[in-house]
């Protein structure tokens, strides 16, 4: 499965950042999360009213796609990727 795997097409910084952050992702858990978070981040878009996927969109799919148990990993993963994550936490 290719790391952006979705009908609409992704924000080319956004898309940097997202494939950064998923090869950092344990082994064990990355094809689930990119499957959700694909999933998720291309029906945000779509909510938006959007064509195009962005960072937005991918950090608000992973708020709400990542279990509680790994909340602290997935902070540290957004943060070394370039993340503004900050902006979009309370949305969720």
């Amino acid at each position: 499965m290719q790391d952006t795997n979705t009908q609409l097409k992704w924000e080319e910084k956004a898309k940097k950042k997202y494939k950064t952050m998923v090869e950092n992702i344990p082994l064990f858990h990355r094809e689930i999360a990119k499957t959700v978070v694909n999933k998720k981040a291309e029906l945000l878009a779509k909510d938006r009213g959007s064509e195009l996927i962005e960072e937005e969109d991918i950090v608000r799919a992973f708020f709400a796609e990542v279990p509680m148990t790994f909340y602290s990993l997935m902070i540290r993963l957004l943060e070394q990727s370039g993340f503004d994550y900050k902006r979009y936490q309370d949305k969720e």
